[in-house]
């Protein structure tokens, strides 16, 4: 009993077997390294590459996908591990259950929300970007003011009102999630073999027009502030494309709905960790190599998350009088028509890795049954389905992209550190249970994910880590009022020590919150005055919740 109670192992695997009441097993080997595929192609290369490339590594950006391909490959030997022993639904959090304890398994579990749910907000801000330039191209101008959030702002000065079509994909995609996940699988994998042909295509096409001017330097000098050029924009650019790796990790929650996982999963995660990471350097380089970096910090906001278009644009030759006519028009709108297909497929995953982690989160207890509510017919969370769509389409239509996308980046992040430490944890704790896959040279590999993964979390700008912190706390409040109340495997029952543990933790969250405010807040170029007194008083109000708390009575069912 407690915060640091660990779920059985074998009730663990009691839950992978199927029931009527379950969810169905329809995913095999090949469709979970589609899937993967599916969620990993397009997020980096589509969508904020460019900012990274115009912000911060120049044509450097290519290392950049090669050191966070270094940190997803350590934390994908690790995932591999977990997931062919233990084959249920929920990823990272069920993990940290089986390893560390509700707690731990708690804050992993609303992390994750920020890896799938932000993930999907930050690849549907993009599809709109490259569905404005599709329209373009047949000479309609979608208006502006739909297609920007209220903090974006277009070249004219005007402002946005919400992104509409960022909306409507993730609409379409939760409503097609609803229907079934074999029928989602179909769908995903229509669209990965088009994307990927596509993208071969893109870099088969665009090697001949590759200017080595435009790769000179490889890595601009630093341009006197932290992560802005030089090997610290390295690191950084690194860190903000990192959640495009996340596919692996979404094809772990499908555990529980694949025929046979201790076979399938190692090989759907490393499979697809493989294939993309050579995908994504060698389009990097002709994305970098057409058009100089600093193209993709111009123009409106819904531009900067469509770089490819903006490559794509610069595949031809120059007529007189400087301007550059496509040397393959038919390419163009295709492959803006193949990314937006792709995008779909990266929205469909992530929000099918979401409604899994709290599927499971629910099972336990720890959050409403609402969220393990299974469908009579199709079998699946369909009421989860559409509380994410909801929440979501409010992400995408009001928050600008540049920061769901490094929220997604510092939740992924968070997540890989906790899953190579509970290899760690369980190879002590459990050493002779059953392991279709084992981690090799541990505890290195381990310890090397843990390192290179914080590294790039640490390079992330201090206003990601002000809402990484602001989440985390709301998510302490969830767990101290209903979590750690209505907690299966503590039956209910709650000491006093527990929440004496939450509240403490909650207090020296609070305090770092504070203290991180006030150092973007004196450190920041342009001073975000709104965020910082934000920042301080959601600390000061946590702060006097956990205090007053931190005498709560035990509480008995």
């Amino acid at each position: 009993m407690g915060l640091f109670v660990k779920k059985p192992l074998n009730t663990l695997l009691a839950e992978a077997e199927e029931s009527e009441k379950g969810l169905k097993k329809t995913l095999t080997a090949g469709s979970l390294v589609a899937l993967g595929i599916g969620a990993i192609i397009g997020a980096g290369l589509f969508s904020i590459t460019g900012m990274a490339a115009a912000n911060h590594a120049g044509p450097g950006i290519m290392v950049s996908f090669i050191v966070a391909a270094l940190g997803c490959a350590f934390a994908g030997l690790c995932y591999a591990e977990f997931a062919s022993m233990i084959p249920v639904a929920g990823s990272a959090y069920t993990y940290s259950y089986a390893t560390m304890g509700e707690f731990i398994a708690w804050i992993i579990g609303w992390d994750l929300v920020l890896e799938y749910a932000v993930g999907a907000a930050t690849v549907a801000s993009s599809w709109s970007g490259y569905l404005s330039k599709l329209f373009a191209s047949f000479g309609v101008a979608l208006p502006q003011a739909l297609m920007m959030t209220p903090f974006d702002t277009a070249a004219d000065g005007s402002h946005g009102i919400m992104n509409l079509p960022a909306v409507f994909i993730v609409v379409v995609m939760s409503l097609v999630l609803i229907k079934g996940t074999s029928e989602s699988a179909l769908v995903n994998a229509i669209i990965v073999i088009l994307k990927v042909g596509i993208v071969i295509a893109f870099i088969a096409v665009g090697f001949k027009y590759v200017k080595p001017e435009n790769l000179q330097p490889l890595i601009p000098e630093n341009q006197g502030s932290f992560g802005k050029f030089g090997w610290s924009g390295i690191i950084r650019a690194a860190a903000i494309v990192f959640f495009a790796y996340i596919g692996f990790d979404a094809v772990s929650t499908a555990a529980q709905e694949t025929k046979n996982p201790k076979k399938a999963m190692p090989i759907g995660i490393m499979g697809s960790l493989l294939i993309c990471t050579i995908l994504y350097i060698i389009f990097a380089y002709v994305m970098v190599g057409v058009v100089n970096y600093t193209e993709f910090g111009k123009g409106n906001a819904s531009d900067h998350l469509a770089p490819v278009a903006i490559a794509i644009e610069h595949m031809g030759t120059a007529d007189a009088s400087g301007v550059i006519h496509p040397a393959y028009p038919w390419l163009n709108n295709t492959i803006i028509v193949a990314i937006l297909l792709g995008y779909s497929s990266v929205i469909l995953v992530m929000l099918l890795g979401q409604s899994r982690v709290f599927y499971s989160m629910s099972k336990d207890g720890l959050l409403p049954r609402f969220f393990s509510s299974v469908h009579p017919k199709y079998r699946t969370p369909a009421r989860s389905n559409l509380f994410f769509m909801l929440f979501v389409s409010l992400f995408a239509a009001f928050i600008p992209g540049r920061v769901v996308g490094e929220m997604t980046s510092i939740g992924t992040l968070f997540a890989f550190i906790l899953v190579c430490i509970g290899v760690i944890i369980l190879r002590k704790s459990n050493p002779d249970a059953p392991r279709a896959f084992k981690t090799p040279m541990v505890p290195l590999v381990p310890v090397l994910g843990v390192i290179v993964c914080f590294g790039m979390m640490a390079f992330l700008p201090f206003d990601t880590w002000i809402r990484l912190i602001v989440w985390m706390l709301v998510g302490m409040d969830v767990y101290l009022f209903f979590g750690m109340k209505n907690s299966l495997l503590n039956q209910g029952k709650t000491e006093s020590k527990s929440y004496r543990v939450v509240s403490s933790t909650g207090i020296v969250m609070a305090i770092i919150l504070a203290v991180v405010a006030f150092a973007h807040h004196y450190s920041a170029e342009v001073a975000d005055t709104g965020l910082f007194y934000f920042s301080l008083g959601f600390a000061l109000l946590h702060l006097v919740i956990f205090f007053v708390n931190r005498s709560g009575k035990a509480q008995t069912a």
